[in-house]
């Protein structure tokens, strides 16, 4: 018998058929399924929703031009119990309605409200990560390059409608240990014997809540890192470059525990900045381990400053 049916089943793909608002009306929709075809515990769900789809989104550099960039979305809802699932694909189609927007956090607000609407939630999350570019001067030769730094902007809508604004900034800097510098000079003075402090590759990844009437730049998060941090690493180096980056080390010596003090200083200080919590990472060319320092604002309610896979600040 089924054997008679599946001759009677066409095997080619028809290019050319066309579907109707009839045809459309009768097809089965699961998403929206009665309660009695949810599997497992009848509960709501905190988020779901689609991560990692990828488009050219346009962003605003420093002087107003406006640049294209490759961008990794995720944007999630809730749902509630009694629901058995989400219109997955309203998640990435809502978001094409604002492709060719220049983003900001504040168009965030705008999409996640929409989410809200579209997919009758009561709660909504995006994160958008991209690569932004930033032209750099070398230290003493003239020359410029690219710099780039790994940004995202975050957003949730909680229930109550309540935007939280949040940019996410990365910034690589040379951390040299005082230690090894102090020990290296020890062994000169007394000894005579000729040494190499150690430095190395390190990584700042900073998460900061906006306040919701403010607003900040990359540009000037990049400033607040590298106030509080100088020696970042550099794209043109030519020799001059190469010894002002060894005395500008020298002049910066600095343990884990250093630098996440230090750019604790810098975004405290920062009013439109209401929450931050910083990561540190030094990828120790001493040790065959990384050494690592996270810190928070420490407000009542705020970032726990609880980072525990430090593996993801070595990009």
């Amino acid at each position: 018998m089924n054997d008679n049916l599946d001759q009677k089943l066409s095997r080619s793909y028809d290019a050319n058929f066309l579907v109707s608002d009839a045809y459309k009306k009768s097809m089965p929709d699961m998403q929206n399924g009665k309660s009695e075809t949810i599997c497992g515990a009848n509960v709501p769900i905190i988020q779901v929703g689609s991560s990692n789809f990828k488009l050219p989104l346009f962003f605003k550099q420093k002087g107003g031009a406006v640049i294209q960039l490759e961008a990794s979305i995720s944007g999630t809802v809730s749902l509630k119990k009694d629901s058995k699932g989400i219109n997955m694909s309203r998640i990435v189609r809502t978001f094409y309605d604002y492709k060719k927007e220049v983003f900001s956090p504040e168009l965030i607000e705008k999409i996640l409200l929409d989410y809200k609407i579209n997919l009758k939630s009561s709660r909504a999350w995006l994160k958008i990560d991209f690569s932004f570019p930033m032209l750099r001067e070398s230290l003493r030769s003239g020359l410029s390059g690219y710099q780039y730094y790994n940004c995202a902007f975050e957003g949730l809508l909680d229930e109550q409608d309540q935007f939280h604004k949040i940019v996410h900034f990365d910034y690589i800097y040379s951390s040299s240990c005082p230690c090894s510098m102090v020990l290296s000079e020890h062994a000169r003075e007394v000894r005579g014997v000729y040494g190499i402090p150690h430095s190395q590759r390190s990584t700042a990844s900073i998460k900061a809540r906006i306040d919701n009437e403010q607003s900040i730049s990359f540009n000037e998060l990049h400033h607040l890192c590298v106030t509080g941090i100088p020696t970042e690493t550099q794209v043109m180096v030519k020799r001059e470059d190469e010894q002002a980056f060894a005395e500008l080390n020298g002049a910066n010596s600095i343990f884990v525990e250093d630098a996440v003090r230090l750019l604790y200083k810098q975004f405290n200080s920062e009013s439109r900045i209401t929450d931050f919590e910083i990561a540190c990472s030094h990828l120790e060319s001493l040790h065959s381990h990384d050494a690592v320092a996270v810190v928070s604002k420490g407000i009542p309610n705020g970032f726990k400053g609880d980072f525990t896979e430090y593996q993801q600040l070595i990009r």
